[in-house]
């Protein structure tokens, strides 16, 4: 390969550029996604709902590290969806129910895994339990505002019984549905939220509002892949009371963390030790450790969530404190290249050097061979002598490695050799 360079000093010159400019471009690129954002916008959902609670406790936990996380309300899973794909709204991070999307409807949209069950609640008054999803008909229901995810899987169910058109459909929030179905203003309250949600806890806990159950849950699940069957257990809501006085199957979907894909990887860990702290305890619906889980539901898993999975995440990220990590690990993806095109260049110096000796020492036998010429033409000696005495300055004057001196040494026996052939 040397000898290659050699003959052609210019293909050397030009890939050493080309190794130089590359160099410096990666540095850039490294040095200017180096340091991840200190802000961070996160869409949640209505004021006081459980996706709000729940962003409030990410804000509190990413704040230990220096990074803000502005929660901006939304409608529920649906809108925090369409925030998330719009870049103009600065959303990076929200939680989503499943079943709202699938992997080619959301581009740069992935998961950081799931963080909860959360089942359809259907709470009636007036109607004798056992409360069937038959039950509805005729009834005022509170299914969800636009924007929010209970309204979607209600029609869902409802739809799959043919009775889209049998229930006279409101508009409420989980909140304000709660209210209303205690003071007789509608039938029955549906809410897709968490199990320990204020709402929940307040009308399970009422002697005068019965749950609706799903006795063919498992049927539900076998046709909608992306719903789980859970059980709300006997006496969860009032011991005292045994509220509710049954086991009561329920349908839910499975609430994940969802990210824009290109989100920096030391703020996708740090959302990831933020879930594990806040959602690892279980709950009523989910047992210790659970979750979060690295489940796929609607979109791919996002590639910086899989080693976290698997083992906590790197070596570094376990062991250093977070900027520290994140300074390593830029530093490491910086040097590496770097060593990488460094280590050839210094194999091609020598061969550099080499080149460039030769091609002085060529001039100065091509001169040497000049003055040779000059002689046999019977050039004036005091002329000849002249050229003869600044080539052989520049012979002792002229300094090389020690691998190069038996070729400067013999340049200087040529020019004794002439300089005796032209005195005799």
């Amino acid at each position: 390969m040397f000898g290659f360079f050699k003959r052609r000093p210019m293909a050397l010159a030009l890939v050493a550029g080309a190794l130089v400019l590359g160099a410096l471009a990666w540095a850039v690129f490294v040095i200017g996604h180096a340091v991840p954002p200190r802000r961070l916008v996160m869409a949640t959902g209505p004021e006081g709902g459980a996706y709000r609670q729940l962003g409030e406790k990410y804000r509190a936990f990413l704040a230990r590290y220096g990074v803000r996380l502005d929660l901006r309300p939304s409608m529920g899973n649906v809108e925090n969806l369409r925030l998330l794909k719009d870049r103009r709204s600065r959303v990076s991070v929200t939680f989503a129910s499943g079943g709202l999307t699938t992997e080619s409807e959301s581009p740069g949209i992935v998961s950081l895994g799931t963080i909860a069950y959360y089942p359809l609640w259907i709470f009636c008054k007036g109607i004798p339990e056992p409360i069937l999803f038959s039950n509805l008909r005729g009834k005022r229901v509170s299914v969800g505002p636009e924007g929010g995810g209970t309204r979607p899987m209600v029609m869902e169910l409802l739809r799959a019984n043919e009775m889209e058109n049998a229930i006279t459909p409101i508009a409420l929030s989980p909140g304000p549905s709660g209210d209303a179905l205690l003071a007789g203003e509608i039938d029955c309250a549906c809410m897709l939220t968490t199990a320990d949600a204020p709402v929940v806890q307040k009308l399970l806990a009422e002697d005068h509002v019965g749950l609706l159950s799903f006795p063919r849950a498992d049927a539900y699940v076998a046709r909608y892949p992306h719903l789980r069957k859970v059980i709300v257990p006997e006496g969860v809501g009032s011991l005292a009371r045994n509220i509710p006085a049954h086991d009561v199957p329920l349908m839910a979907s499975t609430a994940s963390l969802l990210i824009q894909e290109d989100l920096h990887p030391a703020i996708q860990f740090l959302l990831l030790q933020a879930a594990d702290e806040i959602h690892s305890p279980g709950g009523v619906l989910s047992r210790p450790g659970q979750f979060p889980a690295p489940e796929p539901v609607d979109v791919p898993l996002s590639t910086e969530a899989r080693p976290f999975y698997k083992s906590g995440g790197s070596f570094l990220q376990r062991h250093l404190p977070f900027w520290l990590w994140v300074f390593t690990s830029r530093l490491l993806l910086l040097l590496v290249p770097i060593v990488g095109i460094a280590y050839p260049l210094s194999q091609a110096i020598p061969a550099v050097i080499d080149l460039a000796v030769d091609l002085r020492l060529s001039r100065m036998y091509r001169e040497l061979r000049g003055i040779e010429a000059r002689m046999d033409l019977s050039v004036p000696r005091e002329e000849v002598v002249s050229s003869l005495d600044r080539l052989e300055k520049r012979a002792r004057q002229m300094r090389v490695p020690a691998r190069n001196a038996r070729a400067l040494y013999i340049l200087r026996q040529h020019l004794t050799l002439v300089r005796g052939r032209l005195e005799s």
